[in-house]
């Protein structure tokens, strides 16, 4: 199976990369499964129904999040009606939404994909790792379910490979998020499982992790409450990881980076 994982995509750059490039990578690279972290889509935080629908109709099939998932406020009541978009899966129990999920490909083979928030200096949510087990155990790689994607929304690069380690042999893909810089340590780990520390994000790199660089390093310099932060306007660059998997065990045989246009050099599938 031929899987695309995209990460963090902040504002109208993002947006309009994922527009750009994702449909010729969808045909080109003959995918069978595509996600999006869509968390920092509408103007820089959250997401609302109307990306959700351009995600999917651009071929997407499924769009996770992380600790901006409730900054506008229609998610709260609109992610109980989507199946495919998810929130981390370790929220407290009676949060609105899905954490992991259960999807068919077009060819009838079915992918689990699992949103998880880590909390080194993130928010305080419920164990990670237990989260992840409990919904791998329900769904077990090469029986259940025929690939399976992690999510890995966290701050700290240990926490990531920690999960990474955890999951190796029980999930075709283990990949950060949130740190908006993709990472130079795409692997396959010994036991299988395809791992990248942070995928990267799609968006203007002419900024601050996305955002505009002039109200974000006034922030540093003064110290001092200033203009509310707002995305970047240059060319966005769609950032984000491929994963080929064996068929029968649903391990990955390899995992590539992936970038387009904007500023970072690209990268694309060698197949």
């Amino acid at each position: 199976m031929r899987l695309l994982f995209l990460g963090d995509v902040v504002g109208r750059p993002g947006r309009d990369a994922i527009a750009a490039h994702l449909p010729g990578l969808r045909r080109d690279l003959k995918l069978d499964f595509v996600v999006i972290n869509g968390e920092n889509a509408a103007g820089g935080f959250g997401i609302t129904q109307k990306i959700c629908e351009e995600f999917y109709a651009l071929g997407a099939d499924v769009v996770t999040t992380g600790n901006h998932a409730w900054d506008q406020r229609e998610t709260l009541s609109y992610i109980n009606t989507d199946p495919r978009l998810l929130r981390p899966v370790n929220y407290p129990p009676g949060a609105p939404g899905k954490g992991g999920h259960v999807y068919a490909t077009q060819s009838g083979r079915k992918v689990l994909v699992v949103n998880v928030m880590g909390r080194l200096f993130m928010d305080p949510l419920d164990d990670p790792f237990q989260a992840v087990s409990r919904e791998l155990a329900r769904n077990v790689l090469g029986g259940g379910v025929q690939a399976v994607i992690v999510d890995m929304h966290a701050e700290a690069t240990s926490e990531k490979m920690a999960m990474g380690h955890f999951c190796d042999g029980r999930a075709s893909l283990v990949v950060g998020t949130h740190s908006h810089v993709p990472t130079a340590d795409a692997q396959v780990l010994p036991g299988g499982t395809a791992y990248q520390t942070d995928a990267g994000m799609c968006g203007d790199y002419d900024s601050v992790i996305g955002m505009r660089k002039d109200i974000a390093v006034a922030r540093f310099v003064r110290k001092l409450p200033g203009e509310r932060l707002e995305p970047g306007s240059g060319e966005g660059t769609l950032c984000g990881v491929f994963v080929e998997t064996d068929d029968r065990s649903g391990l990955a045989k390899s995992v590539q980076p992936v970038r387009m246009g904007g500023r970072l050099a690209p990268a694309l599938p060698a197949l």
